[in-house]
């Protein structure tokens, strides 16, 4: 029986997008996205949906559970990014969030909470996307990285991060936050903590380049090894390239880093082997979906709830 952890989930949600395409309003701030050439609208829309298909197989090959759910709807391109907008944690705990750009605030679909209300154990619901009304936002697991084991909620500062709404997840959730400040090469913030770094049971893959900071850099890197977490130190070329965006999740043999094409190729050979002495890659090729400023994680919601026993016709457990 491979061992479980916290920080690796073994069941996830991801969407099927139809209309897909870089979002325009969200551009303003997200450096990491590519504009799409004109008239490629079509295009672009069946090449992602291959690629959820494709990486979807490949999860569920390595034993990942996928809960997939389609979206038809021509007003949401960044709905393939599901983690934004929820959150789920140990004990039966979601969180909804609040999201800065107005058409993504439409991305939050019942559907998917009744699901994971049906399918496992949820105790409650905590909705902060009324705070949008505020002007506060707090993007999920994309504007924090969780560390699950040592209950720490690391966060960039940025538009998408309010300050104010990270105390109060971590009050209630029961992280202890730690903010910094995170630039790209040309020195703007990045704009997603998730883009810049990534925490998995026993390795860290994070771009301490991009923390200007030095005191604050040191400090971060101290946290993230405690437990014996090996770091693996990435540069602003790699951080590009997607390569901080990856997840550990928990497969039929064993803990497996997924991770783009683009992010692996983006690795040099001993970061690889030494990732791989905790862990296998599991590199998932999304190009299409990559223009629109985030990669695999993004993609890809953790379920770190326990699951209710399913039923058999005569409502006898399975």
């Amino acid at each position: 029986m491979p061992q479980t952890s916290l920080q690796a989930p073994s069941a996830v949600i991801m969407i099927r997008p139809q209309h897909f395409h870089p979002n325009a309003e969200t551009a303003r701030d997200n450096s990491f996205q590519t504009e799409a050439p004109a008239g490629a609208a079509v295009d672009l829309a069946a090449q992602a949906q291959v690629e959820i298909d494709n990486a979807v197989q490949a999860l569920r090959n390595a034993g990942v559970q996928v809960h997939l759910f389609d979206d038809p709807r021509d007003d949401r391109p960044d709905a393939v990014f599901p983690n934004n907008w929820f959150s789920t944690h140990p004990g039966g705990h979601v969180a909804v969030y609040p999201m800065y750009s107005q058409n993504r605030r439409i991305e939050r679909r019942a559907d998917v909470l009744e699901m994971l209300k049906h399918r496992y154990r949820v105790q409650d619901i905590i909705d902060y996307s009324g705070l949008e009304q505020d002007g506060l936002f707090l993007e999920g697991t994309g504007a924090m990285v969780l560390d699950h084991v040592e209950r720490v909620a690391y966060a960039a500062r940025s538009k998408r991060t309010s300050e104010v709404l990270l105390e109060r997840f971590c009050t209630h959730f029961n992280y202890e936050p730690m903010v910094f400040d995170a630039c790209d090469a040309e020195g703007l913030p990045i704009y997603h903590t998730n883009v810049l770094m990534c925490i998995g049971t026993d390795v860290a893959l994070i771009g301490l380049e991009t923390i200007a900071d030095t005191a604050r850099r040191e400090e971060l890197r101290d946290r993230l090894a405690q437990g014996d977490r090996e770091i693996i130190e990435l540069t602003q070329d790699q951080i590009a390239n997607f390569a901080g965006n990856a997840i550990e999740l928990q497969g039929c043999d064993g803990r497996l880093l997924a991770m783009s094409t683009r992010a692996f190729e983006a690795l040099r050979p001993d970061q690889r082997q030494r990732i791989e002495t905790h862990l296998n890659i599991l590199p998932l090729d999304i190009p299409t979906i990559e223009m629109a400023g985030g990669s695999v994680r993004c993609t890809i919601a953790g379920i770190h709830l326990s699951p209710r026993p399913q039923l058999n016709p005569n409502g006898e457990a399975k």
